[in-house]
């Protein structure tokens, strides 16, 4: 992959933060930062799985400068929700139906969920398969 700096590939996207009604961008909130962008959805039972550890992860590594972004997979802006409130930690999402969602997807091959692609502050990629 090539070097993709995500403060400024996502710099104007519109990103919220789970649990409060902030919305940022990737500039102001990606600036610096290890990104993490965490590929799921709600009717993926491995997905299930595997967030509560995510969330586990990133409680401990969020004051050291990782953003985790979810990038929804989910059918529906209430399957995201409820996804989001029920098992998801306070890290930032696109919102659905983001033309930004099928352009990472793309971007980074993601063909199959989970899929957690992290990249450095520096753009670049330490997972390819994620």
């Amino acid at each position: 992959f090539e070097k993709t700096i995500m403060s400024e590939a996502l710099a104007n996207v519109p990103l919220k933060r789970n649990g409060s009604n902030e919305t940022t961008t990737g500039k102001d909130a990606l600036a610096g930062k290890v990104v993490a962008l965490y590929f799921s959805a709600h009717w993926c039972g491995p997905c299930r799985t595997f967030t509560p550890i995510l969330k586990d992860f990133y409680e401990e590594a969020a004051p050291h400068g990782l953003e985790i972004v979810f990038v929804s997979f989910d059918r529906s802006e209430a399957d995201q929700k409820s996804y989001l409130t029920s098992d998801h930690g306070d890290w930032l999402y696109i919102p659905h139906g983001d033309d930004h969602i099928k352009a990472l997807a793309d971007k980074f091959k993601v063909s199959g969920i989970p899929a957690l692609v992290v990249i450095r502050a520096n753009g670049e990629v330490i997972t390819e398969n994620g």
